[in-house]
C-alpha cells in the first residue's frame, strides 16, 4: 500500500511538474512580411504645403503581443521612387543636395522593442539610416491583431539631422526642418 501511495505521489508531482513546464513557457513571436502599404511624407517649401510618397518600400516586422520589448521593425525605402506629383521639385529631391539618390539610394528603419501605450498603441524608438548618418526616430503607432495585422503610424524627421536641404536650403523659413512621416501596413503572417 506504501509504495502504491509513494508511486502516485511521484506520478503526480511529475505531471504537475509537465503542466507547470507548459504554463511557463514564453509565446514566439511571429514573423510578418508587409501585403501592401503606404508611405507619405508631408513637407512645405516658402509656405506651400506638400505630400509625397515612397512606392516600393518594404516592411518586415517580428511581434508578440504578449511580450513587445522583444519586438523587431526593419523598413527599406528606395529614395528614387520619391514622388511629390511635382516633376522639377521630384528631380530636386533625388539630387545631390537632398536625398542623393546615386549614391545613396536606399533609407532604413529598424527598431528593436516596442513601448506598450495602451490598447493596440506603441512606440518603437528606432533608427533611421539616411544619406549615410543614422540618428534615432521615434515611431508611434497603432497595431491591430491576427494574421494580417495592421500598422499606422506617425513619425516626424528633422532634414538637417540627415543633411537633406543643406547648404543653400537650410534656411528654416524656406524649408522649415521638421518633415511629418505617415505610415499604413498590413502584414502577411508568415508561415
Amino acid at each position: 500500500m506504501n509504495t502504491v501511495n509513494t508511486t502516485l505521489r511521484l506520478a503526480l508531482l511529475a505531471s504537475a511538474g509537465m503542466l507547470a513546464g507548459l504554463q511557463a513557457a514564453p509565446a514566439a513571436a511571429a514573423d510578418y512580411v508587409q501585403q501592401r502599404g503606404g508611405l507619405s511624407f508631408v513637407g512645405s517649401y516658402q509656405g506651400e504645403t506638400f505630400t509625397g510618397l515612397f512606392p516600393g518600400f518594404t516592411t518586415r516586422l517580428q511581434f508578440d503581443p504578449a511580450n513587445p520589448a522583444a519586438a523587431k521593425l526593419d523598413v527599406d525605402i528606395p529614395l528614387a521612387g520619391a514622388d511629390t506629383r511635382n516633376g522639377e521639385r521630384d528631380s530636386t529631391l533625388k539630387g545631390a543636395d537632398f536625398f542623393n539618390v546615386a549614391r545613396f539610394a536606399t533609407a532604413r528603419y529598424s527598431a528593436e522593442g516596442f513601448t506598450a501605450l495602451g490598447g493596440d498603441r506603441y512606440r518603437a524608438d528606432g533608427t533611421l539610416q539616411l544619406r549615410g548618418i543614422s540618428k534615432p526616430v521615434s515611431l508611434t503607432f497603432t497595431l491591430s491583431g491576427g494574421d494580417n495585422p495592421v500598422l499606422v503610424g506617425q513619425a516626424v524627421v528633422k532634414r538637417l539631422d540627415f543633411d537633406i536641404g543643406a547648404g543653400d536650403w537650410a534656411d528654416l523659413s524656406i524649408i522649415p526642418n521638421n518633415i511629418d512621416v505617415a505610415t499604413r501596413v498590413t502584414f502577411r503572417k508568415l508561415p
